[in-house]
């Protein structure tokens, strides 16, 4: 559109820039209407050229050639200093105070450390959203399955879910595309029982199985963590869209936790416990996405439930795999 405009001006216009030209200093001069738009010339220091309402502007002085066109614009630099590009994108924007139209940047140089923070205040990268999916855990061999003598920790899988709230975020840019995220979360976890049973603590804090001797329709563990990833995002451009993959550690701390029996016959029994579960756990998450849309895993390195205390003594590592929609 750009380059379509100043071919058209410059056909239009030509002679009237020359006359401008030629006028003398400090003389303006005013071309005949085209087509209903009103063109005009000031030759004072440079050669002015105005389409309409400011729709369309040309100027051309000693330092440089601006071509403005809406609120976007093109400066061609008439002598280069080091490091300086000759040829530019602008953008204009409205002066609160007077209603008038002023670049962006103060001058025709470009401010390179101006334009970097620039970039790096636009890089917005995806953590605040929902997400769900399915949890599990592992041994420390990373088996699914478990030792005979804690089979009843044995989870049905298709149904042990997890919700995400990210509630918060802040993103710190290193560049337009490439920059560090975080902020604060929601994870709920539902370990759903497999077996016809639930767990219960002990005196002494150890986790054991649970035998209601009734006919179970479900049963589950339930926790609720708040957490704190803290990842590095490189978003690649895709089309209209973009290829966004971030990794990083991430922690958590335990806010509740209680587990849940319900019976055949609709009764339902609640039982609210710390359950010996670790108060605070960390590990990595991984995400890849596109746009809005993140397939993304978490895999924590500290067990479950606290050291020596774990169902026969043995830890439980929990993950998490599913899919995010973010806002950002």
């Amino acid at each position: 559109m750009i380059l379509a405009a100043i071919i058209f001006l410059v056909q239009g216009f030509g002679q009237n820039i020359s006359s401008a030209r030629d006028s003398g200093a400090g003389k303006t001069v005013s071309a005949d209407s085209y087509a209903g738009k009103t063109v005009s010339a000031d030759s004072s220091d440079a050669v002015r050229v105005i389409l309409g309402r400011d729709l369309i502007r040309i100027e051309d002085n000693q330092e440089a050639v601006k071509i403005k066109v809406g609120n976007r614009g093109l400066t061609i630099l008439e002598s280069l200093e080091a490091g300086e590009r000759r040829v530019s994108f602008d953008q204009y924007h409205k002066n609160e105070k007077d209603d008038r139209e002023t670049l962006y940047a103060r001058d025709y140089r470009n401010d390179y450390r101006d334009d970097r923070v620039i970039r790096r205040k636009r890089f917005r990268g995806h953590w605040a959203g929902v997400e769900a999916g399915f949890n599990n855990y592992l041994t420390p061999d990373n088996n699914f399955n478990l030792p005979e003598n804690i089979d009843y920790m044995s989870l049905h899988s298709g149904k042990s879910r997890y919700f995400n709230a990210n509630v918060a975020q802040t993103s710190l840019g290193l560049t337009r595309r490439i920059g560090f995220v975080t902020g604060l979360g929601i994870n709920w976890n539902n370990y759903r029982f497999d077996g016809n049973n639930n767990i219960i603590k002990k005196d002494n804090g150890e986790i054991e199985k649970y035998d209601p001797e009734l006919l179970l329709k479900k049963s589950k563990l339930s926790t609720l963590y708040l957490t704190l990833p803290f990842l590095l995002e490189i978003q690649i451009p895709a089309t209209c869209s973009q290829l966004n993959i971030a990794a990083g550690p991430i922690g958590a701390v335990k806010l509740y936790s209680y587990s849940k029996m319900v019976f055949d016959n609709g009764d339902k029994v609640r039982s609210e416990d710390d359950f010996s579960l670790n108060m605070l756990r960390y590990g990595a998450t991984l995400r890849i996405g596109f746009g809005n849309f993140q397939i993304h895993g978490t895999s924590y390195f500290m067990p479950l439930f606290q050291t020596g205390k774990s169902p026969g003594g043995i830890d439980l590592y929990p993950f998490e795999v599913g899919l995010a929609f973010t806002i950002d």
